[in-house]
């Protein structure tokens, strides 16, 4: 195995042995095969011995796949060098050394359950409520404060709110039950051999003359503790090389500092430093965007990509009404490529910058039987907090549900523990009574007090709601069960992000029960419940290969997609508004765009609502991505599009507006088994199996190949042919 598939650029900076190495790479410029090319190179040209070498990067993936490449090089998949994560390394470490810290070597990692349910504890015990800090809120704040390295005692003399004199307690608290259990989690991980080094330096000294060249992957997305780890083990010998992109960093909110790649060279002054432009990936229009975008930063190295892939077509870049036209343009674009450049769902990757995004688009993916996957996240109705309130309508329509009413008869939390549960579920099998009714009088199972009084207001609730079905319509009946049972509060009043986005997936369920309401006047809380549950049997009935890939754009990054859809492109959406005022976050959110534009191989869609619901039913205007207005215009062709569904602007108060939908078609055809048919995507097939009539109409059909979907008509479009 030569180096003769490696082009000049990559070639020199494998070869450059003596000393630190930079390593810009660019977007699509080959970093992976410059890393593994290089550590085959220092033990090929005899420079070191394999157990000499240290290779630290990210993922367990990335990880594993540097050792498969690094094994085919060398003819050899069983070697003594050392390759992981960051924290896999660092667990290595304190296996062998952790009980000069007074842990012993048998100490356990905790995950972020077992830090929650550890945080639970701790809180209890310093009888701090959770109305004044959840778990996770001060899990997501202990470890921001450990990405920083600042310490307990740090925070006890910079505390001054109530808030924080409050932490000042939990943190120290908490680090000390880590110790009474022998546990670390995963940023301990990274901290604890940065004390052991510190306080043994022979540890640190021993280490160094074992690893006697390191090098690290995405070094963009370091953060302190990272960047001091690999800095003090290169310290004497100065031999590593770091691979990455300050392009392509976007870590920040969880600790990554993009200087530590932009002042590499302050810290190892003379180091070598190479730029990787050659891209092997995307064409040359959608790199010439990309880089007029991100040159808008101003913390960045200058580079210029250029393609082996050709010029390629313009951006696209289509305007739409709202979230619901969006996805349905994005279908129509989906439907072309297939027809015109013979695609496959699996060229497809529909990118968005919240999860919350994902619910219009998978609407009308399962309404047209297209099959998706959702990457680095779950599918949104089975996301737990939508979970949770679609349980509550469940049972509001069926009392006998007790599935439902065990998920929620505790949430949000109304001290009803397991125990409790247990016992009602007992008596009302003694009783031969629904588990429900047993909630009315929780005396005769001697439960009282403030139990007692939970069990009964959930079950007045319950029955309440489940007599006001007909009277009230499916978007009032969720929204004033959900502020009376309490869900938006208990996510709503948390500094936790991640409770903050629960909060806008429930918003956005009611979105969703506001559009199904839209098309379906007449259909009331059954029939969207009955919707939900349909629409999840057909996804899985579809077949599983080759599928559509929805995710965010920080899930994006690393993969890459013939066709890639960058929706929501809104300013307050993408960017968000947090980081219009903030020039560290906007070139954040600016680098992210750059990230996904520079995911696509052959064609970029960029789309944009003028108006579009957030967490309600009220539209928000929605003003252009400045990310948008930042590429020239020679670079986009606009692709004019409307839907089949006519939206009337009515304005109501200075800001919000709301939208009149109607359906532009109206006449549909009743199809019956053994119809020959024709859809836009899947070609000729013939019916087999259908139920109802009309627009309502649901057809089982066998395409070519044996393809079977399930697809209901009025989204389908289907033709009869020969009719």
């Amino acid at each position: 195995m030569s180096l003769k598939n490696l082009n000049k650029t990559q070639r020199s900076a494998v070869e450059a042995t003596k000393g630190p190495v930079l390593i810009f790479a660019g977007a699509g410029s080959g970093k992976t095969r410059v890393l593994t090319h290089k550590i085959y190179y220092l033990i090929r040209e005899g420079l070191y011995n394999p157990e000499d070498i240290l290779a630290v990067t990210f993922t367990n993936k990335a990880a594993q796949e540097m050792k498969l490449r690094i094994g085919k090089l060398l003819n050899n998949p069983q070697t003594d060098i050392s390759i992981g994560t960051f924290h896999s390394i660092c667990a290595s470490i304190l296996r062998n050394h952790i009980q000069h810290l007074g842990y012993t070597n048998n100490f356990v990692i905790y995950d972020s359950a077992d830090k929650l349910d550890l945080l639970r504890i701790t809180l209890e015990k310093l009888n701090i409520s959770k109305t004044i800090m959840t778990p996770k809120g001060v899990a997501s704040q202990i470890s921001l404060f450990k990405n920083q390295m600042i310490s307990p005692d740090e925070i006890g003399q910079k505390a001054r709110t109530v808030a924080e004199k409050k932490l000042a307690e939990v943190y120290p608290a908490y680090q000390k039950a880590l110790r009474d259990n022998n546990a670390v989690d995963f940023d301990d991980l990274l901290l604890l051999p940065l004390e052991l080094f510190e306080k043994h330096p022979r540890i640190l000294s021993s280490y160094q003359k074992k690893w006697k060249y390191v090098l690290v992957d995405e070094y963009q997305d370091t953060n302190l503790p990272q960047f001091l780890l690999v800095s003090k083990l290169a310290e004497k010998h100065q031999q590593i090389c770091v691979v990455g992109d300050d392009d392509q960093s976007i870590y920040g909110w969880r600790g990554a500092d993009i200087r530590n790649i932009l002042d590499f060279e302050k810290i190892f002054p003379n180091c070598t430093i190479f730029t990787l432009e050659k891209n092997y990936r995307s064409t040359q229009k959608i790199l010439d965007a990309a880089t007029i975008v991100v040159k808008n930063n101003v913390d960045r190295t200058a580079k210029k990509l250029y393609s082996v892939q050709g010029t390629g077509e313009k951006l696209g870049f289509i305007r739409t009404m709202d979230e619901l036209e969006e996805a349905d343009a994005v279908i129509s674009a989906l439907e072309k490529e297939i027809k015109l450049n013979k695609r496959t769902f699996s060229d497809f990757a529909i990118l968005y910058r919240v999860n919350a995004q994902s619910r219009a688009l998978e609407d009308s993916f399962r309404r047209m039987g297209i099959p998706y996957n959702i990457v680095g996240g779950i599918r949104f109705y089975e996301r737990k907090e939508v979970k949770d309130m679609l349980a509550y309508l469940r049972l509001i329509l069926n009392l006998k549900d007790t599935v439902s009413l065990r998920r929620v008869v505790n949430f949000p939390p109304r001290g009803i523990g397991i125990k409790t549960v247990n016992k009602c579920v007992q008596r009302a099998e003694e009783a031969g009574k629904e588990l429900l009714e047993i909630l009315a009088d929780p005396t005769g199972m001697d439960i009282r007090g403030k139990q007692a009084d939970s069990l009964r207001t959930f079950y007045s609730i319950i029955i309440k709601y489940h007599d006001l079905i007909d009277k009230l319509d499916a978007r009032e009946l969720i929204a004033a069960l959900s502020e009376e049972v309490g869900i938006l509060n208990y996510y709503k009043n948390s500094d936790d992000p991640e409770e903050l986005e629960r909060y806008q997936n429930i918003r956005e369920l009611f979105n969703s029960v506001d559009a199904y309401i839209g098309r379906n006047p007449q259909g009331g809380l059954k029939g969207f419940i009955e919707e939900v549950s349909l629409l999840t049997a057909i996804d899985s009935w579809n077949d599983q290969e080759n599928r559509v890939t929805l995710m965010t754009l920080h899930s994006a990054k690393g993969l890459e997609f013939p066709i890639v859809f960058i929706t929501g492109l809104e300013d307050g959406l993408f960017p968000l508004y947090r980081s219009l005022d903030n020039r560290k976050e906007l070139e954040e959110e600016r680098r992210l765009f750059y990230v996904g534009l520079t995911r696509a191989k052959n064609r970029v869609y960029l789309l944009y609502a003028t108006h579009r619901r957030r967490m309600g039913a009220d539209y928000d205007l929605g003003l252009m991505s400045r990310f948008i207005r930042e590429i020239p215009e020679e670079y986009l062709e606009e692709i004019p599009f409307s839907s089949a569904l006519t939206r009337k602007v009515i304005k109501t108060k200075p800001g919000r507006i709301k939208v009149r939908k109607t359906r532009t078609v109206t006449t549909f055809d009743d199809f019956k088994i053994g119809d020959s048919v024709e859809h836009a995507i899947f070609g000729v097939g013939v019916i087999k199996a259908l139920s109802g009539t009309g627009e309502n109409q649901r057809v089982g059909v066998v395409f070519k190949d044996g393809l079977k979907k399930k697809l209901i008509v009025k989204y389908a479009n289907l033709k009869k042919n020969g009719a």
